[in-house]
């Protein structure tokens, strides 16, 4: 069974900075494409920022600039460092993994989420 757990949210005020942390364990053959996504109360899960098995990388442009998505292959982690933060970025973070199990095929993977509150 493949697990992902995030890790990093908290409280935070405007201007301030956190790292999060997302863990892959399980039966792992490979993992490839990696992401963050959040959603705030009532509106929908949209995309944060992914990252590729070989690094490359792409933002929403409401945090270009500001975020930026990295992984360790060799610890099948990512993160997702989150500086200059805004009011508005406050919602539950998910990760999100495409991820294939030995001898199985590629299946799309969420953990269970982790909350930033960033205070004005």
């Amino acid at each position: 069974q493949v697990q992902l757990v995030e890790s990093g949210g908290g409280l935070v005020q405007a201007g301030g900075s956190l790292r999060l942390s997302c863990a892959a364990s399980g039966s792992i053959f490979s993992i490839n494409l990696m992401a963050w996504y959040h959603q705030a109360p009532g509106k929908q899960r949209t995309l944060v920022a992914v990252i590729t098995s070989a690094g490359s990388t792409n933002y929403a442009d409401s945090v270009k600039g500001r975020f930026t998505i990295s992984r360790d292959n060799a610890k099948n982690t990512m993160y997702l460092q989150m500086d200059s933060l805004k009011p508005e970025d406050t919602a539950m973070y998910y990760c999100n993994a495409i991820i294939t199990q030995r001898g199985g095929i590629p299946k799309n993977y969420w953990g269970q989420g982790t909350q930033v509150t960033v205070s004005s």
